[in-house]
């Protein structure tokens, strides 16, 4: 009966024993899932942030691709019309000197014809 008593004894704290080693395992579970899961959600939000991050990069990177192109623009039909505006400093300068070359020439005959007429 004594040993009855005892192996009745010997059973239950066994048994207990093993719900509280259960329950101690299940908590450590937990608590181990609890601080991957943080890190998980962690992972996730910085993945979302960076995901946000990127497409704003991109759009300003198509402005300013575009922005860029438009300056380039800008430029190339700025220095278009410095070359047309030397261009016409050129033909100025040249209709300039042939007008003093007629001027020269006009003169010239004038005064032939005022000393012909004089004598």
């Amino acid at each position: 009966m004594l040993s009855r008593l005892l192996k009745e004894h010997q059973h239950r704290l066994t048994k207990r024993r093993r719900r509280e080693a259960i329950a101690a395992a299940t908590c450590l579970t937990e608590a181990l899932v609890d601080h991957l899961n943080v890190g998980v959600a962690q992972a996730y939000v910085n993945q979302r942030k960076l995901d946000h991050e990127v497409k704003t990069l991109q759009v300003q990177a198509s402005q300013f691709s575009k922005q860029t192109a438009q300056w380039i623009s800008m430029v190339e039909g700025f220095n278009q019309a410095l070359k047309e505006i030397g261009d016409v400093e050129n033909w100025a300068r040249s209709i300039e000197m042939d007008m003093r070359t007629i001027a020269t020439a006009l003169e010239y005959v004038h005064k032939g014809q005022l000393q012909s007429t004089c004598s």
